[in-house]
């Protein structure tokens, strides 16, 4: 899987599997392009217009569905690293319902322990409210739309619904199956909290770095529901995919906080920065420091981002010369830097690891208000020309 980077890939012969995986399907812009049926350029656009008007979310039979002995064996639950503390569900979805909050959908690394028990990392959000208001059973999904992937990826708000999200990006239909509301799914397992606590870990996270050992929820597998042609989504800890998924929605949350303060015009996660850590920003200023507002305001928009470059439009901020470029040249490190001390992402292994506190730095490149904005434009040839006109 690591050596095929973002290419697609489908085994249909898995060893001790009782089911065809599949991986990758979502592992760079443009396979998500296909997915969503737009343009690269228009993927973040299309996401952050979702968040802000969820589409209806339309009901459909739970048609070739059938259930079968509540087991993790023959699921194929792959290790990926020596060091793993075990075999690891690293694509599945949360689906668990609130009678405040309503359906909620997030993605949660399942470690097995045994064939009827997993231990899953839960961050405090989302799902972990809906287990302090008493939720005790959830379904537990692998196989869905690209754009459940992407709704289930995003982080608008506890009221924000996920599946209004996906069906703004794409008609993606709710199914009941085994008594839960899910998206249409390839497996659905039905988990019941156990109250039990287990470690879980070392698991390999998107820094390419072991994530750390923790306590964590033990759950315990009640129903199992497989269709009659079912494939099994793997995800590789760390890969391409890995990186699209939780890095590309946190583009349109930073987009959404800077556009209230100055003209956003494009967000960059990086995947340099393991598409968690590190952002760029093109704005068009409005103001005077701007720049230095964009840069707290990526912050807020994402709380585990730990550098920003923000930049004005006429950077092509995919282009990491250009970006280059316009730090080397409108950037003076007395001047325009931004830094503070701030709780971090627990995924950087250089902050601190009881606290998760690291050091926050942003850079404003944009040209300086008080300059001349011509001595600071790249200028271009000085003839148009076409070479092969002049040359045998």
């Amino acid at each position: 899987m690591a050596q095929a980077g973002d290419t697609p890939l489908l085994f249909t012969n898995v060893d001790g599997s009782r089911m065809p995986v599949v991986t990758n399907i979502c592992a760079s812009r443009e396979l998500v392009a296909l997915g969503l049926g737009c343009d690269e350029s228009e993927i973040m656009e299309r996401i952050a217009a979702a968040g802000d008007s969820q589409a209806e979310v339309p009901r459909a039979e739970a048609t070739g569905y059938r259930e079968v002995e509540a087991t993790l064996e023959g699921l194929p639950i792959l290790t990926h690293q020596k060091f793993d503390g075990g075999p690891y569900i690293a694509s599945a979805i949360a689906a668990a319902f609130d009678d405040t909050h309503g359906l909620n959908l997030s993605y949660h690394r399942g470690m097995k322990l045994d064939d009827r028990r997993m231990v899953l990392r839960i961050l405090p959000r989302n799902l972990d409210a809906y287990r302090e208001r008493g939720l005790t059973e959830f379904a537990f999904c692998n196989g869905v739309s690209v754009p459940v992937l992407l709704g289930a990826a995003t982080s608008f708000g506890i009221d924000v619904s996920e599946m209004g999200i996906a069906n703004a990006l794409g008609t993606s239909p709710l199914v009941e199956v085994g008594g839960h509301t899910v998206p249409q799914s390839e497996l659905v397992m039905v988990c019941e909290f156990t109250g039990e606590m287990a470690d879980e870990g070392p698991f390999l996270d998107l820094t390419e770095t072991p994530d750390i050992v923790r306590s964590q929820p033990v759950v315990k597998l009640k129903r199992l529901f497989l269709r009659d042609d079912s494939i099994f989504h793997a995800l590789l800890p760390g890969g391409p995919e890995h990186k699209v998924l939780m890095g590309m929605p946190r583009e349109p949350t930073i987009f959404h906080a800077i556009s209230q303060i100055t003209d956003c015009v494009d967000v960059h996660i990086t995947p340099g920065g393991s598409s968690w850590l590190h952002a760029i920003v093109a704005i068009r200023p409005r103001d005077d420091g701007d720049g230095r507002k964009a840069i707290e305001a990526a912050f807020a928009g994402h709380s585990s981002l730990k550098h920003v470059w923000v930049v004005n439009d006429d950077i092509d901020i995919r282009d990491r010369d250009m970006v280059e470029w316009a730090f080397a040249t409108r950037f003076q490190g007395d001047r325009d830097t931004v830094t503070f001390q701030s709780k971090g992402s627990s995924l950087d292994p250089s902050a601190w690891v009881e606290t998760r506190e690291t050091c926050k730095l942003g850079f404003d490149c944009t040209i300086p208000s008080d300059r001349d904005a011509a001595n600071f434009v790249r200028t271009p040839p000085a003839m148009d020309l076409k070479l092969e006109d002049y040359l045998d």
